[in-house]
């Protein structure tokens, strides 16, 4: 079928099957990535074991869109059917609130430089994962990160347009452009990019994670942010080394449930729209223009809700979950025009990793530095890039939930899942990198590989769909569209035009996003695994 015509089909692309294995499976955005975490588990290593080699593999192949200084998250699933998660993200400075920043005529947190960064929360996230389910030692997972640190990653495609885009802000940092623009230019693909003193604290940090938070690495951080306007005062960076084990926040979706991280990150978005869906998309086909234009109305109005309700240190969340709140909703949305006039942000750079053990334990994590390369500066003497998570999540408006303010984490775009059967059986475990894509293509996968039974990789390929914008602070106020992948076919498209959406087209597979997915297929005895074809990923066996 020519792109853009008819309605899509999985059969049109079943050229590229799931990858098949019985004793575990990873899947990641990048192949160096993957194969390190098959490794990990071909040696005897658990899932958990295989999602920190994974990660920290990630800073070095895509070091645009994660490292020590952004965010990290994950949700485990145990072998005895237990889920936990951790949450790892950070605070603003301590001497920072919307008020002050708004007397001094800010209208908007700046994007990149000191004032945009908030608090790393990803190696206190990782040290709670490694401590709570990790067998092996962070030195010996960690050791073959420091190896390609030191003799340099090839630079591929996704890297050299990262910092083509991006060269004026990293040359001006000395660490970043002695790593990735070394001699001053934009590297070729293929050229190595060492980061000796990367490396360095790679191996430090494997010794002892939580020494970011404390010591001369903090102190160094710290001098560098106040320096640059930020008025942090060190002990809400030190606080934040402090990640507890959290329960996940559940919802169900059919016969199955939908395990989510919590707040600070969006995942009950994720779930109000499972709510909201819920038995609808099973009649229709999961891309045609009825059910699209579902899942468009759905998706508006959970960025809408979050706008209008959410911070994080708030449960009015849990309210939108409510089952009678839930039934409102699904009649208000039967009447509700497909541009509602609230247009609020979606933009991002983030990756992330999948892992299933041969016991039945499972990870999905997902970590990153907000925006590409986050505020575009680093911890001096160290090549670690700083988020600009602050910047791009908290709120300058006075009296807002997610107005910044002293101990306030600003909202997240990054969630992870996975999916159970109602007595704790793994069925489905994944994620995608995007922004606020994310919760968009979360429920996309979902419904496709539970409503639709499609595979793993039938489900990351399909057709992408964006409400767009979300509601990043940057973008507030910003015309609604709908933008779509072509692929949706000519009949869909025009039966969203036709509901009212204003439709943008992406092209064939350029709507974003990095989907990832392991399933468990009982029937046979085996894993399958997809990633998406939109960036470099594989999904490996062992």
């Amino acid at each position: 079928m020519a792109v853009g015509s008819g309605t899509w089909s999985p059969a049109e692309e079943a050229g590229r099957g799931p990858t098949v294995a019985t004793g575990g499976m990873v899947t990641s955005s990048s192949p160096a990535v993957s194969r390190l975490g098959a490794d990990v588990l071909a040696r005897g290593g658990n899932a958990v074991d295989a999602a920190l080699a994974m990660t920290a593999m990630a800073w070095l192949t895509l070091p645009g869109q994660c490292g020590i200084g952004g965010d990290a998250f994950a949700v485990v699933r145990e072998p005895d059917g237990r889920v936990w998660t951790v949450n790892g993200s950070g605070y603003g400075p301590d001497g920072a609130s919307a008020e002050a920043y708004l007397d001094e005529g800010l209208t908007a947190l700046p994007l990149g430089g000191a004032r945009s960064v908030a608090v790393p929360g990803a190696m206190g996230a990782l040290a709670t994962l490694h401590a709570t389910g990790a067998t092996r030692s962070l030195a010996e997972l960690w050791a073959p990160v420091v190896a390609a640190a030191r003799a340099g990653v090839p630079c591929s495609v996704k890297n050299r347009a990262d910092v083509t885009e991006h060269a004026g802000s990293i040359v001006r940092d000395e660490g970043l452009s002695r790593w990735l623009m070394p001699g001053g230019r934009v590297p070729a693909v293929g050229d190595l990019l060492p980061a000796p003193e990367l490396a360095d604290c790679i191996e430090m940090l494997a010794g002892d994670p939580l020494a970011l938070y404390r010591g001369e690495l903090a102190e160094r951080a710290v001098a560098l942010l106040r320096a640059g306007g930020a008025p942090f005062s060190g002990d809400e960076w030190a606080d934040a080394a402090a990640v507890p084990v959290l329960d996940p926040i559940v919802a169900p979706y059919g016969d199955l449930l939908v395990h989510q991280t919590p707040p600070p990150t969006p995942g009950w978005m994720v779930l109000q729209q499972a709510g909201l869906l819920d038995g609808d998309l099973a009649g229709p086909p999961t891309l045609g223009a009825e059910a699209v234009h579902r899942m468009a109305l759905a998706a508006r109005r959970a960025f809408r809700d979050r706008y209008e309700r959410c911070g994080s240190d708030t449960d009015q969340w849990r309210t939108l979950l409510d089952p009678a709140h839930l039934a409102r909703t699904r009649a208000e949305l039967s009447r509700e025009p497909a541009v509602a006039g609230m247009g609020v942000g979606m933009a991002g750079d983030t990756t992330s990793c999948v892992a299933v053990d041969a016991d039945g334990r499972a990870v999905s994590a997902i970590s990153s530095l907000a925006f590409t390369y986050g505020a575009r500066i680093s911890i001096p003497g160290t090549q670690i890039a700083l988020n600009n998570r602050l910047g791009r999540g908290a709120y300058l408006v006075a009296g807002h939930p997610n107005a910044l303010a002293p101990r306030r984490k600003p909202l997240h775009t990054l969630n992870a899942w996975l999916v159970t059967d109602r007595a704790g059986g793994l069925r489905h475990v994944g994620n995608t990198p995007g922004g606020d894509g994310q919760v968009q293509w979360n429920m996309q996968l979902i419904s496709h590989l539970v409503d639709g039974g499609l595979d793993p990789q039938a489900a990351v390929g399909a057709p992408r769909f964006t409400v767009h914008p979300g509601s990043d602070a940057d973008a507030v106020g910003s015309p609604e569209t709908l933008q779509v992948e072509s692929r949706l076919g000519a009949d869909t498209i025009a039966g969203l035009t036709d509901r009212g959406h204003v439709v943008q087209d992406m092209g064939g597979w350029g709507a974003g996003g990095s989907g990832l997915v392991v399933s468990v297929d009982d029937r046979r005895g085996v894993l399958l695994g997809g990633a998406d074809p939109r960036q470099d990923g594989v999904a490996l066996g062992v």
